[in-house]
C-alpha cells in the first residue's frame, strides 16, 4: 500500500516532522485559546455592545494578520513561525488577566490574540504542503489531524480534572515546546523564484479555487450559525457530544485522507456534504427526540473527519501547485476562522428561533453546496488514481493466483 511506503521513507519523515509539529501544535492551541477567550469575554460585566466590540477586534486582527503573514512570513519562515508561536504563549498568559482589566487593555489583548492566531497559520499549513507530495498529501493530512484530535482530547482531560489555571499553564507549555521543537528541526529552503509567488488577484481568478471555496464558505456559515442552536438544544450534553466528536473525527480524518489519495479529494468532499445534509434533515424532523442527537453526533463526526483531512490540510496545497502556498491557505482558512464570529451574533436569538426551520434551511444549503463541486476539477491527477487502481488490481490478482497454485 502507498501509505506503508510513505511510512518507510525516512527522508520524507525528516521533511514532514517540523511541519507536523507546527500544525498539530497550532491547531490544538488555537482551539483552546479561542474557547478560553470567548468564555472570559462573555463573563465580563459589560454591555453587549462592548462584548461584540472585543470579538470584532479579535476577528479583524485575525483576518488582517493572516493576509499580511501570508505575504511576509515565507521570506524567513523558520524564525517568523518561531516568533509567532512564542507570541501565542504570551497571548495565553494575557487571557488570565481579562477579568481584572479595563476596556482599553482588553481591546489590546483581543487584537494581540487575533494576531497570535492568524499571522502564522497560513505559513504553517504551507509548510505542511511543501513537505508532502500531492499523491500522499491526503494521508499525511489525515494523520496530522488525527494527532490534533489526540492532543485536543488530552487537554480536555486536563480541563476536567484540573483547575483553569493549570489548564492555561499546560497550554502555554505546549505552545513553547512546539516552538522550540520546530526551531530545532526546521531548515529554511532557498527562496523560490519570483514567478512562483502569485498575487492575490491571480489566486482569486482561479476557477477551481472558487468552485471549492464556495461550498466551503457555505459549510462554515451553516456550521457556526447552527452551533448556538445546538448548544441550547443539547444543554449539558453538548460538551460531551463535542468531546466524542473530536475523538471520532480524528480517526475518520485518517481514513478520509487515505480515501482522498485513492479516489480523489472531490469525492470525499461530496460525501461529506451529503452526510451533513442528511444530518441536519434528521434534526429538523426529530430534534425533540434524544436519539436524533446521537445520530447527529455520529454523522457530524464522520463529515468533520472527511473535511478536516481535505479542506483543512490538503485541498489548498493541491490548488497552489508549484506556486507559493501561503495565499491559498489564507483564502481557505479565513472563512472558517471568521465564521466563528457568527456564533456570537446568533447567541442572543437562540431561544426565539424555530429549530425545525433553522435545521431544514441548513440541510437545504448543504445539499445546494454540492452543485458547484460537480463542475470542479479533481485536484488529484487522474493518472495517480488510475495507477493506484491498477496496482491494487494487480496485488489482488497475485493473491488470487497464489491461492490456486
Amino acid at each position: 500500500m502507498y501509505w506503508k511506503e510513505s511510512l518507510n521513507r525516512k527522508y520524507m519523515w525528516r521533511e514532514f516532522f517540523p511541519a507536523f509539529v507546527v500544525v498539530v501544535n497550532s491547531l490544538t492551541w488555537n482551539a483552546f485559546v479561542l474557547s478560553i477567550f470567548s468564555n472570559e469575554i462573555n463573563s465580563l460585566l459589560v454591555s453587549p455592545i462592548e462584548i461584540l466590540t472585543f470579538f470584532s477586534v479579535e476577528y479583524i486582527a485575525i483576518a488582517v494578520s493572516a493576509i499580511l503573514g501570508s505575504i511576509y512570513f515565507p521570506r524567513l519562515r523558520r524564525i517568523s513561525l518561531f516568533v509567532w508561536m512564542i507570541s501565542g504563549a504570551i497571548a495565553t498568559i494575557m487571557l488570565i488577566t481579562i477579568r481584572n482589566n479595563g476596556t482599553p487593555t482588553n481591546l489590546l489583548i483581543s487584537s494581540f490574540l487575533g494576531i497570535s492566531v492568524g499571522a502564522g497559520l497560513p505559513s504553517s499549513l504551507a509548510c505542511f504542503a511543501d513537505s508532502t507530495n500531492i499523491e500522499n498529501r491526503g494521508f499525511f493530512g489525515g494523520l496530522t489531524y488525527f494527532f490534533v484530535g489526540c492532543s485536543t482530547v488530552f487537554f480536555f482531560v486536563i480541563m476536567i480534572f484540573f483547575s483553569s489555571v493549570a489548564t492555561v499553564l499546560a497550554i502555554i507549555l505546549w505552545r513553547i515546546m512546539g516552538a522550540l521543537l520546530f526551531l530545532l528541526t526546521y531548515k529554511d529552503k532557498k527562496a523560490k523564484q519570483e514567478p512562483n509567488v502569485p498575487p492575490y488577484s491571480h489566486v482569486w481568478s482561479q476557477r477551481g479555487l472558487l468552485l471549492y471555496l464556495g461550498p466551503w464558505v457555505m459549510f462554515c456559515l451553516v456550521n457556526w450559525m447552527e452551533a448556538p442552536l445546538l448548544a441550547n438544544l443539547f444543554g449539558e450534553l453538548y460538551s460531551r457530544i463535542g468531546f466524542i466528536e473530536v475523538i471520532v473525527s480524528g480517526m475518520v480524518a485518517l481514513l478520509g485522507g487515505i480515501i482522498a489519495d485513492f479516489a480523489g479529494r472531490k469525492r470525499v468532499i461530496i460525501i461529506g456534504f451529503v452526510i451533513l445534509g442528511v444530518d441536519y434533515a434528521v434534526l429538523s424532523l426529530l430534534s425533540m427526540l434524544q436519539v436524533s442527537w446521537y445520530i447527529y453526533a455520529a454523522l457530524d463526526s464522520i463529515a468533520w473527519g472527511m473535511f478536516a483531512s481535505v479542506f483543512f490540510m490538503t485541498l489548498w496545497g493541491d490548488l497552489a501547485g508549484s506556486y507559493q502556498k501561503e495565499k491559498y491557505y489564507t483564502l481557505g482558512g479565513l472563512p472558517y476562522l471568521l465564521a466563528m464570529f457568527l456564533s456570537e451574533l446568533v447567541k442572543p436569538y437562540v431561544k426565539i428561533m424555530p429549530l425545525a426551520t433553522a435545521f431544514s434551511l441548513a440541510s437545504f444549503f448543504l445539499f445546494l453546496a454540492v452543485v458547484p463541486l460537480m463542475y470542479a476539477d479533481e485536484t488529484l491527477p487522474e493518472k495517480k488514481i488510475k495507477e493506484r487502481e491498477l496496482k491494487q488490481y494487480i496485488e489482488k490478482a497475485k493473491k488470487a493466483r497464489e491461492k490456486h497454485v
